[in-house]
């Protein structure tokens, strides 16, 4: 089988040492496509491919197209939002993605913007500590529960609220569940986001959630650009003076939001999953699901089933 690593923003080169080795050891082909400038480039590679490991890169229904042999695409991440995943699943094609791979990087993450955060971006004047503070969290899975894992060790109190998780299972981390979005915002003083970006979910962090959050809230997204209500929170970032927002996504509007110096900092790039260890592990999990694929059907990891 022949097996295309399609990345325009490409894996550490250990990474694709780990990858291909696993790739090899099953008897496959790896082609490799990096750092490409062009969609005919992606279309041109995907000809031949009876499967793709992909980072953030959009397959859309051309490149599902492109090739009659394709059988599974990867993402070698959690999110999929780049991939068409409602085509691929007409075509008989199977969507993957590696959960946890890069939860503790993007956990990290967030509280490396917090600490940023409260110390005034290190404007040299006093800050705040994050001890004591109430840390909420919305979404309890991968990446939220390594957040509650380290805020722990901040010595956080911390709350969540997850609509799809029980309870119980963010009771057994430590953390004190919410009965519903609201009243996470209400009750903390920093709201972290860990939501997918879902017809659900997008543009609902808006003008009156996060109007909800104690003075001196900070909200923290590490998610996804879209369950942000750009407009929104520029208006009340206008109105609440005490309000900040930190981000590793840049925001369409981010000359806007700029606008509120001492307030707002947003990453270059996306940087949650940013690390050689997070690569790694993303990109060899791929590797290895796509081996498990071809020798005996294993789709435990299928997101459009």
């Amino acid at each position: 089988m022949k097996v295309l690593i399609a990345t325009e923003k490409p894996f550490a080169a250990t990474a694709v040492e780990g990858i291909k080795a696993e790739i090899e050891a099953a008897g496959h082909e790896i082609v490799l496509l990096e750092k490409y400038t062009d969609k005919i480039q992606l279309l041109d590679a995907v000809k031949n491919a009876d499967a793709m490991i992909v980072r953030s890169d959009k397959i859309d229904s051309d490149v599902l197209d492109a090739s009659d042999k394709l059988k599974i695409v990867v993402r070698a991440g959690a999110g999929y939002d780049s991939i068409d995943t409602e085509y691929a699943k007409k075509k008989g094609i199977v969507i993957e993605n590696t959960p946890g791979q890069n939860a503790n990087a993007v956990a990290e993450l967030v509280f490396g913007l917090l600490v940023f955060a409260v110390r005034g971006f290190y404007n040299g004047k006093s800050g705040t500590e994050l001890k004591g503070k109430k840390l909420g969290i919305l979404a309890f899975g991968n990446v939220g529960r390594n957040v509650a894992r380290i805020a722990a060790g901040f010595g956080m109190e911390v709350y969540a609220y997850d609509a799809y998780c029980p309870k119980e299972v963010i009771e057994s981390a430590g953390v004190k569940p919410m009965e519903n979005q609201e009243e996470l915002f209400c009750t903390c003083d920093i709201v972290s986001l860990h939501i997918p970006a879902t017809h659900e979910t997008k543009e609902s962090i808006n003008y009156a959630m996060v109007g909800k959050m104690k003075k001196g809230g900070i909200l923290v997204n590490t998610a996804r650009k879209e369950v942000i209500n750009e407009p929104e929170l520029i208006k009340l970032l206008a109105e609440r003076t005490d309000l900040k927002f930190v981000t590793d996504i840049k925001p369409d509007a981010d000359s806007e939001f700029a606008k509120f110096e001492g307030r707002y900092f947003s990453t270059p790039k996306k940087m949650g999953a940013q690390t050689s260890e997070a690569n790694t592990n993303a990109g060899i999990a791929a590797a290895k699901q796509i081996n498990s694929f071809f020798a005996t059907g294993d789709t435990r990891f299928q997101v459009n089933k």
